[in-house]
């Protein structure tokens, strides 16, 4: 496993990530030299490679070829929104009761994330 500057073990899925994040945040799609770039933490370009391979397996990332040369580029398959969306929908398709996961999850929200969706479930409903 990687370590980081101050020599602690990254967290499971804390790589990808941050590989995510900074094809999110580019203008445009980015070589793996590139995300290498973004991230500035002194990751190995090989495993920056390993890790877009492994987020092209998962589809969260898609993959083209790169204007020159025979390398490619990547960009994300969705935008943070709609990937965190997927997410929660799988969580709560993993519970058998569906009702208490979202009691739940309710309770732990501030105010204003609780006014936010009573506001996006009253637009849905007209």
């Amino acid at each position: 496993m990687t370590e980081d500057e101050a020599g602690r073990r990254r967290a499971r899925g804390e790589l990808e990530s941050e590989v995510m994040t900074a094809l999110w945040s580019a203008a445009e799609p980015l070589t793996p030299a590139g995300v290498q770039a973004a991230l500035g933490s002194g990751l190995a370009y090989n495993t920056v490679q390993t890790i877009l391979s492994r987020l092209l397996e998962k589809e969260l990332v898609r993959r083209g070829p790169a204007d020159r040369g025979r390398g490619h580029v990547y960009w994300p398959a969705q935008d943070a929104a709609a990937l965190a969306a997927t997410r929660m929908r799988a969580a709560l398709d993993e519970r058998p009761d569906r009702r208490a996961v979202l009691q739940q999850f309710a309770a732990t929200l501030g105010e204003d994330d609780a006014e936010t969706l009573r506001a996006v479930l009253e637009e849905r409903e007209t």
